[in-house]
């Protein structure tokens, strides 16, 4: 069917780019679409780059009906570049068309003296990242004023005087309606001000305008949404974040730099590198600095170097307990044998052939996932990790004599969980191409590329593979049935994705890793409940979960 190749190949291999080819335009159309998709944050408006039926038909109106695969595009690419280079290279008139997007009244940059801070803007209302934020280097923080960061950016500041006119009591706001003309007004009375504090210069505006007297503190700042109110993030040298909010102040007093310099100095006799076995006595499971009270303490962990196992000083119980982790399962992989070779030869047809196909770069790296999923079973169950030599002598014993079994066991169930995947990637290939069905078709696709990636085995834990397996057959029966149900799964997709949304403005997978589960069992529940869901699945149980996780 060589129309439904060409179709298939425009959207998977160019489109999706699931395609590993090193064509110039493919590089050149990721890097624009990359750039372009930044306007949408910073103009806070959906729908402005093109989608995908656009660049689908961009590139369907350039190639010719005879490019139906990889190597027939290849063969006529090879000569239609000579001619015409730029003949697939997406422009920025394409992808953006007439949007409107004032670049300048959105700057990349604030400027305050000889500082230039650059600007990110995030269009995600309910996340604490929501807006704009300036990004401070640690050594300018100390430097970095307070003022003139209330007046934001010129392209948000008619949104900003609308809302503090809204924010204030009743009986001023009468005499200022139609609000928004009158914020309109002010903003231009405002030109070439820019002086003091943005509520003072709007109150004397709205005197000279409307002879409306307002004071300063009649403005309910507290009630201006969050894109409203510049957000500052601190970076240190490697451009980590250390720190962030919205009152400079507060970000300066928690004196990162000196907190630093103190926790090398204290704990650089403890911290080794390149260990390849446990060589030292006990590790502490904190360091106090002298005079720092409980405001100065270490961490000391085994961090994962990769070849070797390092001991550091972390700042955090939190950071120490992941690298504690990661540390302890490094050193028992340098320390026990491995069994993949034994499994790997035991594989019969079916299942090789499966691992040879999984999304990790081919069967060794989906059996060193499983390798790992299975380490931290056995971790966790045998008490560890460890922290002086007489417990990392035992857990490793322990681990030792369970690791085929547990290894052997994890293979089975990502063998069925690739089963399952590809099972699902196959029906979305059928699925017929009707407008009405590919909200669904997208949102499966990006449900399945959550569950199944690289290191998916590790990032699941290996108790939960088998749940992994049940999920994708409910994806699978879901599409089974959605051409005869579409409004039935729109309107569940719908409550499912409002319940994301709020998951993720909570803080995702690393604020409320049960909630991660819960939404797939509720997946289950909506479509395909005769598989089995695992503990309560309702929309009721996940707020409750987030409200929980909240504090």
């Amino acid at each position: 069917d060589p129309a439904l190749s060409r179709s298939l190949f425009i959207q998977r291999a160019l489109i999706e780019r699931d395609w590993d080819a090193r064509h110039r335009f493919l590089a050149d159309n990721r890097a624009l679409l990359e750039e372009v998709a930044e306007l949408e944050h910073r103009a806070r408006r959906r729908a402005l780059v093109a989608d995908e039926a656009q660049l689908y038909d961009f590139y369907a109106a350039r190639i010719p009906p005879e490019v139906v695969s990889g190597t027939t595009f290849d063969r006529w690419w090879k000569d239609a570049r000579r001619k015409d280079p730029r003949r697939l290279t997406f422009t920025r008139e394409l992808l953006v068309g007439d949007a409107g997007v004032d670049r300048d009244a959105l700057p990349d940059e604030w400027r305050q003296g000889d500082l230039a801070l650059p600007l990110t803007y995030r269009f995600e209302p309910g996340s604490e990242t929501d807006g704009i934020t300036v990004n401070v280097p640690l050594e300018a923080l100390a430097e970095l004023r307070s003022d003139g960061f209330d007046w934001l950016v010129p392209g948000l500041r008619e949104e900003l005087v609308t809302a503090l006119i809204r924010s204030l009591p009743k009986e001023l706001r009468r005499p200022l309606v139609p609000i928004p003309e009158t914020a309109a007004r002010v903003v231009a009375e405002l030109q070439g001000d820019g002086s003091g504090p943005l509520v003072e210069a709007v109150a004397r505006a709205l005197e000279r305008l409307r002879g409306v007297r307002v004071e300063p503190s009649q403005f309910a700042l507290e009630r201006l949404p969050a894109h409203l109110r510049a957000r500052f993030a601190v970076h240190d040298g490697g451009g980590e974040v250390v720190a962030a909010g919205e009152d400079l102040d507060a970000l300066r007093e928690q004196m990162r730099p000196r907190l630093r310099a103190q926790l090398a100095r204290q704990t650089a006799a403890l911290e080794r590198s390149g260990l390849r076995d446990w060589t030292v006595d006990e590790l502490p499971r904190s360091v106090s600095l002298p005079g720092g009270g409980d405001q100065l303490r270490a961490y000391p962990a085994l961090v994962d170097e990769g070849d070797s196992v390092a001991v550091r000083a972390l700042e955090t119980p939190a950071a120490q307990a992941a690298a504690m982790r990661a540390g302890t399962r490094r050193l028992l992989r340098l320390t026990v044998p491995s069994p993949l070779r034994s499994i790997r030869r035991g594989l019969d047809a079916p299942a090789a052939l499966t691992l040879a196909g999984a999304p990790h770069g081919g069967a060794a790296a989906v059996l060193e996932d499983a390798l790992t999923a299975a380490l931290d079973k056995l971790i966790a169950s045998c008490g560890g990790p460890a922290w002086d030599a007489a417990g990392w002598a035992a857990l490793r014993e322990r681990v030792a004599e369970g690791l085929s079994a547990t290894t052997r066991a994890g293979v089975a169930d990502v063998v069925a969980v690739l089963d399952a995947a590809a099972d699902v990637r196959r029906r979305l290939d059928e699925l017929a191409p009707d407008a009405a069905l590919q909200p669904a078709r997208l949102d499966v696709a990006a449900q399945r590329g959550g569950l199944v990636h690289p290191g998916f085995a590790a990032a699941a834990g290996a108790d939960r593979l088998p749940d992994v397996v049940r999920y994708l057959r409910a994806a699978a029966r879901r599409l089974e049935r959605l051409p005869h149900a579409v409004a039935a799964d729109r309107d569940r997709m719908g409550a499912i994705h409002e319940l994301e949304a709020e998951y993720r403005a909570r803080g995702g997978r690393a604020a409320a890793p049960a909630v991660h589960w819960m939404l797939q069992e509720l997946r289950v529940a909506h479509s395909a409940q005769g598989l089995g869901v695992r503990g309560k699945a309702s929309a009721k149980q996940v707020r409750r979960e987030l409200a929980a996780a909240a504090g």
